[in-house]
Parts: C-alpha cells; sequence; structure tokens
C-alpha cells in the first residue's frame, strides 16, 4: 500500500518532475486579435484605466477571441 505513494502518487504522477510552460507565441490566440487587443489597452491607458469607458473596445476584444 505503501509503494503506491512512493512511486508517483495515488494518480500515478511524476512527483518532482519539471513542468515547462509553452513557447510564447505557441497558441494562435496570440496573434489573432492583436488589433482588438492593442485598442483595448491603449483605451485602458488613455482612459487613466476607467473600465467603463473601454468597455466596447472589450466587447470587440472578447468576441474575437471567442471567434477564433
Amino acid at each position: 500500500m505503501h509503494d503506491l505513494f512512493f512511486t508517483g502518487g495515488v494518480f500515478g504522477g511524476t512527483r518532482g518532475a519539471r513542468v515547462v510552460p509553452p513557447e510564447k507565441g505557441v497558441f494562435p490566440l496570440d496573434h489573432e486579435c492583436e488589433l482588438q487587443k492593442k485598442d483595448y489597452l491603449n483605451c485602458l491607458k488613455t482612459s487613466g484605466h476607467q473600465l467603463e469607458t473601454c468597455r466596447e473596445f472589450s466587447k470587440k476584444y472578447l468576441r474575437c477571441r471567442m471567434e477564433k
């Protein structure tokens, strides 16, 4: 019974294995909605991060991400 816990845990995972994040730009979302993202971030910056002011830009960006 105790061997189960020493050989990778209850679910068979590999304890101590190093997790490596994906490389930057691997996911299509990273590039497909770039214009909408820039418009939204620019609005936030120029409005002093007033979310209500940038709501339409936020909707366009999220809509783009959902479509891709």
